[in-house]
């Protein structure tokens, strides 16, 4: 960690087992992602309540470059939260899976979903069962019969909008389709075409 950890008390005495225990999790947040640039960690215990008994709160706050990872205590009541040890526990659980979710978007392992692509059927052949779409950027991408779901071939002409997945390769035809869904006027681009 760049900077020191940070450990607050609040409503109650500062506990040096309570802190070995936040150093030992905070270790073990820094061994999941090194670039740790600060941690806080806050230890709350709540004032005792006639109907519940005291429930430790842990808040931490995680400085990571570009971005901190908040986990606070307040949530559904966990009478296991009784127990500072169970609370600090599950907080940095908690801020572990926040980590992890961090380090996997920053090494880009999120797959992201593409918008759906539309074309315009451009040409087809009933009789050989095959057509081409044109995109709205002039590629051209072959379709065959079978890659048109719900048995639509049929049903499409020159000049039909389509939903169009493209193949990973080229066949002999170069960029060709998986997949082609024709498109009614209402998911071509959210809304109605005018």
């Amino acid at each position: 960690m760049q900077r020191p950890l940070s450990i607050s008390f609040r409503d109650m005495p500062p506990s040096p087992a309570v802190e070995a225990r936040i150093r030992a999790h905070a270790e073990k947040l820094e061994r999941l992602f090194s670039r740790i640039t600060g941690c806080n960690v806050v230890v709350e215990a709540p004032h005792h309540s006639h109907h519940k008994g005291k429930l430790y709160r842990i808040s931490i706050n995680v400085k990571v470059p570009g971005r901190e990872i908040a986990v606070t205590g307040t949530g559904p009541r966990d009478h296991a939260h009784e127990d500072v040890y169970v609370a600090i526990r599950d907080a940095f659980e908690a801020a572990a899976r926040r980590l992890e979710d961090h380090a996997r978007r920053a090494r880009g392992d999120v797959k992201t979903h593409e918008a759906p692509l539309y074309g315009t059927v451009d040409k087809i052949f009933p009789q050989e069962g095959y057509g081409f779409v044109l995109m709205p950027d002039g590629q051209e991408v072959y379709f065959h019969r079978n890659s048109v779901v719900n048995d639509g071939f049929g049903a499409l002409r020159a000049g039909s909008k389509v939903r169009v997945t493209v193949a990973d390769g080229e066949g002999e035809h170069g960029a060709q389709a998986s997949t082609i869904v024709p498109a009614s006027k209402h998911n071509i681009t959210g809304a109605a075409e005018k």
